[in-house]
C-alpha cells in the first residue's frame, strides 16, 4: 500500500484526485494538506458520506507550503506527493505579485526541500499552459516551478520530481464557467474577453487521470503535456447559453489571445509520445533518462490557435459532464 499527499488538496483538483486514487489497488493513506479549513471541513464531511468504509484512510492537515517545518512534519511516511497548491487568479496575482512568489515559487522550493528531507519517492507538480512563453506573473511563477522541479533531481538520488502542464480545466476554481453560471442566475449578460480568443479545454477527470498516469511512469525531470482540443471563447459562450447576447470586455492584464502548451524553443528538447508530448531536461546530469518518443520538427509549437477545435456537439457534451 502506498501513501499520498496532495498540497492544496481541498481544491477542485484534490477533490477529484482522491476519488480516483481510491480506485487504485495500491492506495493507502491519503493526506489532504491545505490552508483552507472551511473547504477541508466540507471535503471531509462529503468523503465521509461517500466512502464510509474507506474514510479511515484519510488525514486532513492544516498547513501552508510557505512553512517548511510544517511540510517536513506532514511528509513523514509519505510515498508520493502531488503538488497542486498555488495562487491562480491572474488579476489578483498581478495586483499582489509578492504573495504569488511566496506561494508558487518559494512554496515549491519548500516542497522540494521537505520531500528530500523525508525521503518521499516521487513528487509531481501541477503546472499550467500559462507557463509556456508566459505573459503574466502566474505563468512566470509556474515556469519557475517547472525549472525548480526538474533541477531538484540533482539534489537527491532517490526522490524524483516531474511536472505536468495542461490547459484550462472546465468548471475548476478560477475558470470562466462558475462566473457565467452566476451571471446567468442573476439574469445578467455573459462577460467575455474576446470572442476569438482560443483556449485548450480539459475536464477535471481527464486532468486527474493524466496526472496519475504521469506519476506512475515518471523517471524524474520530465514535463508532461497532454494533447488537447481547443475552442474559442465565443463558441464556448454560445454553447453555454445559446441565443444570448454577451458583453465583450477585452483582454485583462496578463492575458493572451491564444495559449501555448509547447513553444518552439522547448520543442528542441521534447518528444512526441503518442497521446502526449514530453519535455526532457537538456542538462547533462540527466543523461541516464530513458528518452522515448519521436523528435519534433524544428520550430514546432503546440498552440490553442492551431490545435483541433471542438465541435458544438462536443462542447455541449463536455459542459454536460462538468455541470
Amino acid at each position: 500500500m502506498s501513501s499520498i499527499l496532495i498540497t492544496g488538496g481541498s481544491g477542485s483538483f484534490g477533490n477529484a484526485f482522491v476519488r480516483r486514487w481510491l480506485q487504485e489497488p495500491y492506495a493507502g493513506r491519503i493526506v489532504i494538506l491545505s490552508r483552507n479549513e472551511g473547504r477541508q471541513f466540507e471535503m471531509r464531511e462529503q468523503l465521509k458520506r461517500e466512502y464510509p468504509d474507506q474514510f479511515a484512510r484519510f488525514r486532513f492537515f492544516i498547513g501552508d507550503v510557505r512553512d517548511t517545518d510544517r511540510l517536513k512534519r506532514a511528509f513523514v511516511g509519505i510515498d508520493f506527493i502531488v503538488h497542486a497548491a498555488a495562487l491562480k487568479r491572474i488579476d489578483a496575482i498581478e495586483y499582489d505579485p509578492i504573495e504569488c512568489l511566496y506561494t508558487n515559487v518559494i512554496g515549491s522550493m519548500n516542497v522540494i526541500a521537505a520531500a528530500i528531507h523525508c525521503g518521499v519517492k516521487k513528487v509531481l507538480a501541477i503546472s499550467s499552459d500559462k507557463a509556456c512563453s508566459p505573459a503574466n506573473l502566474y505563468g512566470i511563477s509556474k515556469a519557475a516551478m517547472e525549472k525548480l522541479f526538474a533541477a531538484a533531481n540533482v539534489y537527491s538520488p532517490t526522490t524524483r520530481f516531474s511536472s505536468v502542464r495542461y490547459g484550462n480545466v472546465l468548471n475548476s476554481t478560477g475558470s470562466i464557467l462558475p462566473t457565467w453560471a452566476m451571471q446567468s442566475a442573476a439574469g445578467s449578460l455573459l462577460t467575455i474577453t474576446n470572442a476569438g480568443m482560443t483556449r485548450f479545454v480539459f475536464t477535471i477527470e481527464q486532468g486527474v487521470k493524466f496526472a496519475l498516469d504521469c506519476l506512475v511512469s515518471m523517471q524524474g525531470g520530465e514535463t508532461f503535456i497532454p494533447k488537447l482540443p481547443a475552442t474559442t471563447v465565443g463558441d464556448l459562450a454560445r454553447v453555454f447559453r445559446p441565443l444570448s447576447a454577451w458583453q465583450q470586455i477585452g483582454l485583462r492584464p496578463g492575458e493572451k489571445q491564444n495559449e501555448w502548451l509547447l513553444s518552439p524553443d522547448e520543442s528542441a528538447y521534447a518528444r512526441d509520445c503518442g497521446d502526449r508530448f514530453v519535455i526532457y531536461p537538456p542538462q547533462v546530469e540527466w543523461a541516464g533518462l530513458q528518452i522515448t518518443g519521436s523528435p519534433l520538427r524544428d520550430g514546432f509549437c503546440y498552440s490553442s490557435a492551431s490545435a483541433a477545435r471542438l465541435s458544438g456537439d462536443s462542447l455541449r457534451e463536455l459542459l454536460e459532464r462538468v455541470a
